[in-house]
């Protein structure tokens, strides 16, 4: 035993170092996105599958022996189908980690940010105050040309009166969701796919389970306001936070929208509040 540890110790090279560092960070990112999915179910079921595949060798049970091998090869084709949704948002952030800055916002000047940003929080105040439903997604890496080919292409600058209209239950927009690209309002009316999630809460509609359902093929920033109640909700990466304040919405904002000046939040937040915006009452 200890022969065979010296001799695995005295080929060992750096190169393979770095294959072990790779292929165990690749493992341990897809326990972890395993553990987020339905995905851990089929985990269980495999594991159970391939111990009795072992036992019924050793035992030589010919005929479950090649049951459990054909349900392997059906087992292939059967993940492929009924994970697809996982395995697309898991092919997607993949793609999203490139080394070419993609991010739409960084032609954005510092002045026509902060602009946006008071425009989005404000019109999310005038929101919830009068209990208006809305369903806004900002547009980030992950293009949402699928998305918008649902709806109705506005592609107009974002201001509180055009999103007030938008979402008005008379206009006949109002139903779906509006996509922000940039510092512009891009589509409205679009169809969010909804998310097949059971412990998102009961007391939760179409709106909100299309704003989680988004979140989980794209890594958009959704944002709901409850028709019934009014209150405020964030939808990314699959979860949905509730109750979130227009301060916490404000630096997200500001943080997506200048992400090179991230630290300086405090020093543009302020500049925003001094335009007057309606959402500083609160």
């Amino acid at each position: 035993m200890l022969s065979s540890i010296q001799s695995i110790m005295s080929n060992f090279r750096p190169e393979d170092a770095l294959d072990i560092a790779i292929v165990s960070y690749i493992v341990y990112k897809m326990i972890g996105f395993i553990r987020e999915t339905r995905a851990m179910q089929l985990i269980r079921g495999l594991v159970i599958i391939i111990v009795a595949f072992f036992v019924s060798d050793i035992f030589n049970l010919y005929l479950l022996n090649w049951l459990l091998k054909s349900l392997f090869t059906m087992g292939l084709f059967a993940v492929v189908v009924l994970f697809q949704p996982e395995l697309r948002r898991a092919l997607e952030q993949v793609g999203r980690k490139n080394l070419m800055n993609t991010n739409s916002f960084r032609n954005i000047d510092k002045n026509k940010a902060v602009e946006t940003v008071d425009a989005l929080v404000s019109a999310i105040d005038d929101f919830s105050a009068t209990r208006t439903g809305a369903l806004i997604a900002i547009e980030r890496e992950t293009m949402l040309n699928d998305i918008i080919e649902t709806g109705v292409v506005v592609d107009a600058e974002i201001s509180i009166r055009l999103l007030g209209n938008l979402f008005y239950e008379g206009s006949p927009l109002h139903d779906g969701g509006v996509i922000i690209r940039g510092a512009r309002i891009h589509a409205a009316s679009c169809v969010f796919p909804l998310t097949e999630k059971k412990n998102i809460g009961r007391n939760l509609g179409t709106r909100h389970r299309a704003g989680v359902g988004l979140s989980e093929v794209c890594d958009a920033l959704i944002i709901i306001v409850s028709e019934e109640t009014g209150v405020v909700s964030i939808a990314e990466d699959g979860k949905i936070r509730r109750f979130v304040d227009l301060k916490t919405i404000e630096k997200m904002l500001l943080n997506m929208y200048l992400p090179s000046e991230r630290g300086m939040y405090d020093r543009v937040a302020k500049l925003v509040r001094r335009k007057g915006g309606k959402h500083d009452a609160k």
